[in-house]
């Protein structure tokens, strides 16, 4: 029975922590091409203003250590779209106890949900080449999301969110 419940302890907080990532970009791109970026000018990220400065500050210094520099005339320009949405719970685990004998029954069950129950927060990067005007690579992400999370905690999540994010910037072209 306890490892029962540290088995369901260890699936609760995985889902707690988990950042799902989608890709898709031109496999027509030649991303050696690419050395300096920018932001829309008129980026709506749809964030916070304190989230959008954290963001754009990692995604800075994570493009940087890729080697990737900020410039007035970049390469391509990075657009950023968020929303968040509740979720409900979309699993559970359930836990029985049981017995019989001379003809008497009875049990007990519980039922516990696991996932994320709460807000998501969906944000959705666009990597657009600058003189072309045309979109060569995109990730969407969703993770899960708490407004009354202290500024520590938030510059944790998305510095987790953009490593896991741009650890496929550029792809492997094969």
């Amino acid at each position: 029975m306890r490892n029962l419940w540290i088995i369901v302890l260890c699936c609760l907080l995985a889902s707690c922590v988990s950042i799902r990532v989608n890709y898709d970009y031109d496999r027509g791109t030649d991303f050696t091409s690419y050395t300096t970026y920018n932001y829309f000018s008129d980026l709506d990220s749809g964030l916070s203003q304190l989230d959008e400065r954290r963001l754009i500050r990692i995604l800075d210094s994570t493009l940087q250590l890729k080697g990737y520099r900020l410039a007035e005339e970049p390469d391509f320009f990075i657009n950023i779209q968020s929303s968040e949405y509740r979720s409900g719970s979309n699993s559970a685990v359930g836990v029985g106890i049981g017995g019989t004998g001379r003809n008497v029954g009875g049990g007990v069950s519980l039922g516990l949900p696991i996932g994320n129950s709460g807000i998501q927060r969906h944000i959705l990067f666009d990597f657009v080449d600058a003189q072309r005007d045309a979109l060569f690579w995109q990730a969407s992400t969703e993770s899960g999301y708490r407004d009354n999370a202290s500024p520590s905690v938030r510059e944790e999540r998305l510095r987790a969110l953009v490593k896991k994010t741009l650890s496929k910037f550029p792809p492997e072209t094969r």
